[in-house]
């Protein structure tokens, strides 16, 4: 018997649902706010959860990773009274299992429902995935969401598009991607599309017969063939020549090309994982990129998240990257004093992992003759934004003076968070008053993609008059 929780305030509504779960043999337990449904979320475990948008004390699309962080992690059902098309994308990018309107039928409320409960039973017996992580660290329930779907990936042959800011970490999920499939015992093969030379592009990945051209002075096999049995990695897939993108689709749908110069075709059995930090869908409609070609290579999307959205993980991220150097540079693992940790939190991390990572090596090589790593050993950049920051909030002397301005009552987390979401509304509200409203060009300047700036609009309620492209 499953335990079914119903978030919402539609006294009615709840009664309405608590007679179907009944009758379809499972439990309903009821709460009408956020703070309710949460605790009775802790105690109950419940499998699936149906929550209401607009609740007297929360926005339930805002609510639903806290919902999700629920120790059984419940499938999720938004119930809306107006449906939103932006709402519904919301819902489903955030890992809801469906996005309803109040007004359909109870057979449309239904049919989800048993649906998700068919789910969730398969996937509680389902035998647990022993995932070789390779350098992915952390435990935030961000990064649990993209592992899970690297372990959903691996396990077939789809195409798999990776997207998210410079810096997440793209090539190591891919590789990692690769790692747990049935073809790691074959070649990864890393193409970085932004740097290939425009001249030699096919050369390099079709590969070319002797006397193909000026300089080919032997046959040589292509970067797609050196991936046959094994996984092709295009990294920046966004930078592909336009007239090279049909070439590419064709092989993709083939898994045959023809080298430069050779008349023979030739096979190769490669997965393709691509990458990009651009917005695709836009590059689609701006004439930049193929529609037939994003829908080849997105069977399988993941997005990863930026770092300053999986926070939690910033210290066992430098932790890790301090064994890891130390451990190349044959010194031994430096400490960390008592407000590092706190620094590391307090900063944006615009460049994400990879600038986290070289903020690291800079502080190990900055402390090379001592035993402790100290905020001074991180890198100006770093040490002149918290001292920025700390002469807003009127404590620019040192920590001498506590801003009585600031509850501290409150986890430090909490605080950074608030300050993050605040400089992130006033840098929005200014980028759509610039654009006049431009989406296309706001993600451009912004290097958001869509559904990222149009989830922040939500988010932050910011006109939405502003958003028309």
């Amino acid at each position: 018997m499953a335990q079914i929780l119903v978030i919402d305030d539609n006294l009615s509504l709840c009664h309405l649902i608590e007679k179907v779960v009944k009758k379809i043999a499972h439990t309903a337990v009821v709460a009408h706010t956020l703070d309710e449904g949460m605790e009775k979320g802790q105690a109950v475990r419940p499998d699936i959860v149906l929550l209401d948008v607009h609740l007297p004390d929360a926005n339930g699309l805002e609510a639903m990773e806290q919902i999700r962080r629920l120790p059984s992690n419940p499938e999720v059902i938004i119930f809306t009274g107006a449906g939103d098309p932006d709402g519904a994308e919301q819902a489903i990018k955030s890992g809801a299992w469906d996005y309803i309107e109040k007004s359909t039928s109870i057979q449309n409320i239904t049919a989800p429902l048993l649906q998700a409960l068919e789910y969730r039973a398969e996937k509680c017996t389902k035998a647990p995935v022993f995932l070789d992580r390779k350098s992915i660290v952390g435990g935030s329930p961000q990064i649990t969401e993209c592992l899970d779907q690297v372990a959903q990936a691996a396990m077939g042959d789809a195409n798999v598009l990776i997207t998210g800011e410079t810096g997440t970490g793209k090539e190591v999920f891919a590789e990692a991607i690769h790692t747990n499939s049935l073809r790691a015992k074959n070649n990864f093969v890393v193409v970085d599309c932004a740097a290939l030379p425009h001249e030699l592009v096919e050369s390099i990945l079709f590969g070319h017969e002797k006397g193909a051209f000026t300089g080919a002075e032997k046959t040589r096999n292509g970067l797609i063939k050196h991936a046959d049995g094994g996984t092709l990695f295009l990294d920046e897939v966004g930078e592909l020549p336009l007239d090279l993108q049909k070439s590419f689709l064709r092989v993709l749908e083939e898994r045959r090309f023809r080298p430069v110069g050779s008349h023979q075709q030739v096979n190769s059995d490669f997965r393709l994982v691509a990458a990009t930090n651009r917005d695709l869908e836009t590059m689609v409609q701006a004439g930049k990129f193929r529609g037939d070609l994003l829908f080849r290579i997105r069977a399988l999307p993941i997005e990863l998240p930026p770092l300053r959205d999986r926070s939690r993980d910033v210290r066992d991220l430098a932790i890790h990257f301090n064994d890891k150097i130390c451990d190349k540079t044959g010194i031994r693992p430096k400490r960390f004093a008592e407000d590092f940790f706190d620094s590391l939190l307090y900063y944006p991390w615009p460049g994400n992992v990879r600038e986290l990572l070289h903020a690291m090596e800079h502080a190990v090589s900055a402390a090379r003759f001592e035993k402790t790593l100290f905020v001074r050993h991180l890198p100006n950049t770093i040490r002149v934004h918290l001292a920025r920051q700390g002469l807003k909030t009127g404590n620019g002397d040192g920590m001498e003076k506590p801003d009585k301005g600031i509850r501290l009552d409150r986890p430090l987390q909490d605080v950074r968070n608030d300050a993050v979401a605040e400089v992130e509304k006033r840098y929005l509200e200014a980028l759509m008053q610039s654009v006049a409203g431009n989406v296309q060009d706001a993600c451009r300047i912004s290097g958001l993609s869509r559904s990222r700036l149009y989830h922040l609009l939500k988010t932050y309620e910011l006109n939405r008059t502003a958003q028309s492209a």
